[in-house]
């Protein structure tokens, strides 16, 4: 028997329950990302962007374009939520309040389930693209290595290679701390430009920084990966402001087994683009570098070696002193043996020039004003920048320069 009074009534439902079932609607009838941001805006009171874990823009509910915008740029009054589930996390959720902000309460119950629906909806395709990572980096490694497999493996992740195909490589490092995972974000934008330009590329992402894109892309001859390569950098460059970026990519190779040298060769270029500054290249492009190419692939420790023998003991004492040994063999080298002309590229006096290459003899063992130490000390720049070591850098402070001070033309 009811306990309600003859004549009762059910209370009704207040707006903030009546919104919270329809959007627990909209979840149940899989309505879609968009209609839920709709519904959880209605529930909050607020304009709201809901992002993924890799920064991507799942759905945008706002009453015009300027506040969608404000939402996307992070403007002030914009909040955001971390959206989670258990440990994981799957994205945020930005809102900006028209009036009064929405209760906590709400405000968590509503990210919550926001959260489980980006988690539910995202998962297949950050599992079919960490397959595709773990693929590539299989293949790059030279831990796959018969044809049919290959082929079957890419075709299973999208990706047809009968054709031919290449590897390129994006670099992004950013120039200040970045907020969340920006390192997924390098993906995401790099895999959109790829496969808006060269069909199912598949990429996998590095360990550390900066964030090593690398991308087996499916074409047919030269041009199609140089396309991709020019989009790629278009798109992360538009996408990442304040991040320096490199491209590179490989030549071309009809045989899939042979993606693995493609993939030295693409790393190669991305080391030379980088210490060049050169954007995109291609492998054919790096001149005598193609030449430490069988060293890097088949034996990288050889070319350490060389490193080792020629330009580390340089490297090493810029590193301490903070001295330009490294910057000033490379300036000598690039201007033929001039001294002068090697003064007025590095800002300095000659005096100060002499004395650095003495420096750089007696370091190194190699006299760059003979043939021979200018030879060994060449390629060794050459190793430091295939094998992508940094190169110092730093005023300089050696004795006896004046910290490179350039003297009035009455000093001389």
């Amino acid at each position: 028997m009811s306990s309600k009074p003859a004549g009762s009534k059910i209370p009704a439902k207040n707006g903030a329950e009546a919104t919270l079932e329809e959007l627990s609607g909209a979840i149940e009838s899989g309505a879609g990302l968009p209609a839920l941001a709709r519904a959880a805006a209605k529930t909050l009171g607020v304009s709201v962007a809901l992002i993924d874990r890799s920064s991507a823009v799942l759905a945008v509910a706002a009453p015009s374009a300027a506040e969608e915008a404000k939402l996307l740029s992070g403007a002030d009054g914009v909040e955001t939520v971390e959206l989670r589930v258990a440990d994981a996390a799957v994205g945020e959720l930005r809102y900006r309040a028209r009036a009064e902000p929405p209760p906590p309460g709400i405000t968590r119950m509503v990210s919550t389930l926001l959260a489980l629906e980006v988690e539910r909806s995202r998962s297949p395709e950050w599992a079919s693209d960490e397959a595709a990572g773990a693929f590539v980096r299989a293949l790059l490694a030279r831990e796959v290595t018969d044809r049919g497999d290959i082929v079957a493996r890419a075709a299973e992740l999208g990706a047809e290679l009968e054709t031919g195909a290449g590897v390129v490589i994006a670099r992004a490092a950013p120039h200040a701390a970045q907020s969340g995972d920006w390192r997924a974000r390098v993906l995401t934008v790099a895999l959109r430009a790829l496969r808006s330009t060269a069909g199912r590329s598949l990429a996998t992402l590095a360990e550390g920084e900066p964030a090593d894109v690398a991308a087996i892309v499916p074409a047919a001859e030269d041009v199609q990966l140089a396309r991709a390569a020019q989009a790629l950098e278009r798109e992360l460059a538009h996408a990442l402001p304040g991040f320096s970026i490199i491209v590179a990519h490989s030549r071309h190779t009809q045989d899939p087994v042979d993606l693995y040298r493609a993939g030295k060769e693409a790393l190669l270029a991305a080391n030379v683009a980088e210490a060049e500054g050169r954007t995109p290249l291609a492998f054919e492009d790096t001149g005598a570098y193609r030449l430490l190419l069988p060293a890097m692939s088949e034996d990288p420790g050889e070319l350490e070696r060389f490193y080792e023998e020629t330009l580390a003991p340089l490297a090493a004492y810029d590193e301490q002193y903070e001295t330009e040994l490294v910057t000033t063999v490379e300036a000598f080298l690039e201007n033929d043996g001039n001294v002068a002309q090697t003064a007025g590229q590095l800002f300095t006096h000659r005096h100060t020039v002499r004395y650095r290459l003495e420096r750089v003899r007696e370091l190194s063992g190699h006299d760059i004003a003979s043939s021979e130490g200018r030879e060994k000390l060449s390629l060794g720049l050459k190793a430091m920048r295939v094998l992508g070591i940094a190169e110092p850098h730093g005023p300089a402070t050696e004795p006896g320069t004046e910290a490179g001070h350039v003297p009035h033309p009455t000093e001389d």
